[in-house]
């Protein structure tokens, strides 16, 4: 079963509400989902018990199975449970316990009078003892030295490195308290979510929710190397353990959670402390959670005005680097999503040697040159049909496509080349060795990378990924990003009325096309008019619900250039007058940590430049590299004689005869050639007199991702 929802709570026995300010020895929660992790702070048992309600139904609701782990014990020593309820079913003694539990809004509890109760059911003095209270109760001895316990002192799990007697009330490191309130908090939630949440070991069902227990000292090092500095030890254990179990392979966190006595229970994880360890750290590896890009990252050397392309791309390239977190995907459903991690094949393909067609398969050795009659053993081997027996030297064996070689057997004879007589097949010899099989391994080794880190998936790689059993992959979540228009003249929607001196938003919807083409999360960040006070608040949306924002207008340095005044003052602001043609300048800044890309407010140019210069640097920022377009040479339909000084791009297309034609126009005001073209054609930055025939660089739409 997989699990994809981690949660981890660390509990607390206290009997008051803990500090406002968040702290140690409180409740806190972990939760891992996706690459994506969270901790929150509860001063009560209440609280805590409301949030876990919440999140449990938000993620039934979701579809997503819950493992939620608590650090104290679900169980007692052997006998307890018995002796008690009558039965040695530990759940029988949750509902006896919660029965006895009273637990406040405010902490305040009887946890010490009901252990002193259930006390009295027994003879001497115990099992439960130390009475923190200044007041004395009847039953509950105050140290260990004056107790009597009819049952054992720790379960057999307990003997962790750390671990408490479960009968122990108070004191450093006590865990007693924690499970008579935790216990009964835990019997509500049973009866909040009935036949959707089960308890390991003691129950098997697979359900929504499924309640372990946990004991994050097994990883106390990992925990201490991993912590933030400062950071709150309850709260990095928490974090640290939801990730790393969430990070294990799914079958090997199901089994986990299968371990264990059904009477006294188990810690979830015991014996297996290695593979916590290195999941902890696969699950918190730095590349999980990057950093943010510098605020001087775009700047530009002094003095520098007219920035060629490809200083503007390399200056882009190195100023980048992927910004988003990972997140683990059934293999099936991670379709266009980039790898985060290599993928290793966990077997060979083929996995054993197999027949490449259907005929006759026999020892190479017992055959020659001339005809050949060998003897059909009784059986045959077929596609997940494998034949048990050995073949015998001279003999042959009826065999289909994609059989396992049976034993005896490493060469097969094609079915139409052969006749059969009787209880015998007959052909021509002699074959080569090996003829019409296909080696164990052939296509992939068991062991070797299937695919690289920052691969997008495509559906030949889900198939290659399931075939070598890869059943989950890591991967980037989705860039997000944040697309704003900007203008006075701008009409947000052709469904509104446009006046002479207004035109409608052509570059929001091209943008956020393009966008969600490169695999990306589109977020429509709207329009907005050149009112720098409206700019940014949008600007500050952007930066709460995307990763990077692209605008359109405002770029340059005019006095209607709100966008780039603005990101001046409040923010880290190059503006690059790059020589290309159409678009030339382009304003690169950072807002609240955003990268912010301000394209041209001229569609065409707008499009080049989301080609030339947004495409390769959203892509590195996703996880998948930095993507240069790949063109080929053709022939020019077409005359020109260009300038030296900049890079030009033409809106052009292939014709029949494959050569390449340019758009009647070259202004950059002609949307239609946009639509006309298929691709451009590149110019370089030196003089050029082109005429029909011309060698030039003619690069497809498809080659930007634009389809």
């Amino acid at each position: 079963m997989r699990f994809d929802t981690v949660v981890v709570t660390d509990w607390s026995g206290a009997s008051t509400p803990s500090p406002a300010r968040p702290s140690q020895d409180a409740i806190w929660i972990g939760v891992a989902r996706d690459g994506e992790m969270a901790t929150s702070y509860h001063r009560t048992r209440e609280a805590a018990t409301d949030a876990l309600c919440t999140l449990f139904a938000a993620e039934i609701d979701a579809g997503r199975r819950v493992l939620a782990g608590f650090d104290f014990p679900f169980a007692y020593p052997r006998g307890f449970a018995r002796a008690l309820t009558g039965t040695d079913d530990p759940l029988a003694l949750w509902a006896e316990i919660a029965a006895r539990i009273e637990d406040g809004p405010d902490n305040a509890n009887n946890r010490l009078d009901a252990a002193a109760e259930i006390n009295r059911r027994f003879p001497g003095a115990g099992p439960f003892w130390a009475n923190p209270l200044g007041r004395d109760i009847p039953d509950l001895p105050r140290t260990k030295a004056e107790h009597a316990n009819p049952f054992a002192d720790k379960r057999a799990c307990d003997t962790a490195k750390g671990a408490q007697p479960v009968w122990k009330l108070a004191g450093a490191g006590s865990v007693g308290s924690q499970a008579l309130l935790g216990i009964a908090r835990l019997q509500a939630l049973r009866k909040r979510f009935g036949a959707a949440l089960s308890v390991r070991p003691f129950e098997s069902a697979q359900t929504p929710i499924t309640l372990v227990e946990v004991f994050p000292s097994l990883i106390a090092k990992t925990v201490a190397e991993l912590a933030e500095p400062g950071e709150i030890k309850d709260r990095a254990q928490v974090r640290i353990l939801s990730a790393a179990l969430r990070a294990l392979a799914p079958e090997q966190l199901d089994a986990m959670t299968r371990d264990g006595d059904l009477e006294e229970g188990w810690i979830l994880g015991l014996g297996h402390e290695g593979a916590i360890d290195s999941a902890a750290r696969k699950g918190l590896a730095p590349a999980i959670l990057p950093p943010r890009l510098r605020n001087d990252c775009f700047a530009m050397p002094q003095g520098v005005t007219w920035v060629p392309v490809e200083v503007a791309l390399d200056k882009l390239r190195a100023a980048l680097h992927p910004v988003t977190a990972h997140q683990t995907l059934p293999t099936a459903q991670a379709a266009g999503r980039v790898l985060a991690a290599e993928c290793i094949a966990r077997r060979s393909n083929p996995p054993r040697p197999n027949s490449a067609v259907d005929g006759f398969g026999f020892a190479h050795a017992a055959t020659g040159a001339g005809v050949q009659h060998l003897p059909l053993v009784d059986g045959r081997a077929a596609a997940g049909q494998p034949f048990d027996g050995t073949v015998p030297m001279g003999a042959a064996i009826r065999i289909l496509t994609g059989a396992i070689l049976p034993q005896g057997v490493d060469t097969v004879v094609l079915e139409e080349d052969t006749a059969l007589d009787g209880g015998a097949v007959i052909f021509d010899g002699p074959l080569k060795p090996h003829a019409n099989t296909r080696e164990a391994g052939e296509d992939v080794v068991e062991g070797a990378q299937a695919l690289p880190a920052g691969h997008r998936l495509r559906a030949p790689d889900l198939a290659l990924l399931s075939a070598l059993g890869i059943p989950e992959v890591e991967v980037f979540r989705p860039l997000r990003v944040g697309v704003l228009s900007t203008g006075d003249e701008i009409v947000p929607s052709p469904a509104s009325p446009a006046a002479p001196h207004q035109i409608w938003d052509a570059n929001r919807p091209m943008l956020l096309s393009l966008a969600k083409g490169w695999g990306c999360e589109a977020v429509d960040l709207g329009h907005v008019r050149d009112d720098p006070e409206q700019i940014e608040i949008r600007l500050n949306d952007g930066a709460d619900k995307a990763d990077v924002i692209l605008t359109s207008g405002g770029a340059s340095a005019g006095d209607e250039d709100h966008v780039s005044a603005l990101l001046r003052r409040k923010g880290t602001l190059s503006s690059w007058r790059i020589a290309v043609k159409p678009g030339r300048p382009l304003a690169l800044a950072m807002w609240q940590g955003r990268p912010v890309f301000g394209l041209p407010g001229n569609p065409v140019a707008a499009l080049v430049c989301a080609l030339v210069f947004a495409r390769p640097a959203l892509s590195l920022m996703a996880g998948a590299g930095w993507q240069r377009p790949q063109g080929f040479t053709v022939p020019a339909a077409f005359s020109k004689t260009k300038k030296p000084g900049r890079r030009e791009f033409l809106r052009a297309r292939l014709t029949e005869a494959g050569t390449a034609e340019v758009f009647q126009s070259e202004g950059s005001g002609r949307i239609s050639g946009l639509s006309w073209a298929t691709g451009l054609v590149e110019l370089p930055d030196s003089a050029l007199t082109i005429t029909p025939g011309t060698p030039v660089r003619f690069i497809p739409y498809a080659a930007f991702g634009l389809v």
